[in-house]
């Protein structure tokens, strides 16, 4: 349903653009969309891991093709169409590298490439110069085999401009060396390593930073003490715990 208000949206989504086709063809003139952009002091992404997923298209589906394509060194894979950033819709079958793919994972870790954007380009063959379709694209799923441990499919989501998409965020945690409990013999209770959120497709952070300086034993953060984009909206509840720093109780030496 299209919010034709902005001020009927919730506070952090005001002003959002909630990427549809339906959404574009009856937006009101009243609605003003500002452009959204990563702010200071909040992480972006490192430059150094961009790079484009090569693709084919892939006319069929079922084991025997994806055996077919993974023998030729492709995984096969699905572009799902976004319609609110939240369910696939339209999908276009395709096959991507196996050996880039498995680089990329490399390079990010897990977590953080399934909370990247990739430009991809779909080619009639892979080298070929000719582009069928670019997209700028979220991988949302790797499947691996159980005992190899090589990848065996990807899925991935359209990301245009405006689309929301729900996303587990790494998190990385800072000021450990400085951290009060853990200077007192404390032990670090790491109890989440990514947070969900609704995000903006401008602005995915690479990484939630999780500040542990001030941290003393018995002392805990939580989802809602986070630091965070104000365009991005917590979709756990405030109050989940995500780090701990646990130890001996701290007595009172006066007799």
């Amino acid at each position: 349903m299209l919010l034709r208000r902005a001020t009927a949206l919730p506070k952090t989504l005001q002003n959002l653009r909630l990427f549809s086709p339906a959404a574009t063809a009856l937006a009101s003139e009243e609605i003003v969309y500002p452009q959204l952009t990563y702010l200071p002091g909040f992480p972006t992404p490192d430059p150094k891991y961009d790079e484009t997923i090569m693709a084919v298209p892939r006319s069929e589906s079922g084991k025997r093709i994806a055996a077919l394509e993974r023998k030729a060194g492709r995984l096969p894979s699905i572009i799902f169409e976004q319609a609110d950033g939240e369910h696939g819709g339209n999908k276009r079958l395709v096959s991507v590298e196996t050996n880039q793919i498995r680089k990329l994972v490399n390079q990010c870790g897990l977590s953080f490439f399934l909370s990247r954007l990739f430009d991809v380009e779909v080619r009639p063959e892979l080298g070929c110069g000719e582009i069928i379709e670019k997209v700028r694209a979220l991988p949302r799923l790797i499947s691996f085999h159980p005992r190899t441990d090589a990848p065996m499919n990807v899925t991935l989501l359209r990301a245009p401009p405006g689309a929301l998409l729900k996303i587990d965020v790494p998190l990385v945690f800072i000021g450990d060396d400085v951290s009060p409990g853990l200077k007192k013999g404390g032990s670090l209770n790491t109890i989440k390593r990514t947070v969900k959120y609704l995000c903006p497709a401008e602005i995915i952070p690479p990484y939630i930073e999780v500040d542990l300086s001030e941290l003393d034993v018995g002392q805990k953060l939580a989802t809602g003490d986070l630091k965070v984009h104000p365009a991005l909206t917590l979709l756990l509840g405030k109050d989940e715990p995500v780090v701990k720093i646990a130890g001996g109780r701290v007595t009172d030496q006066k007799k």
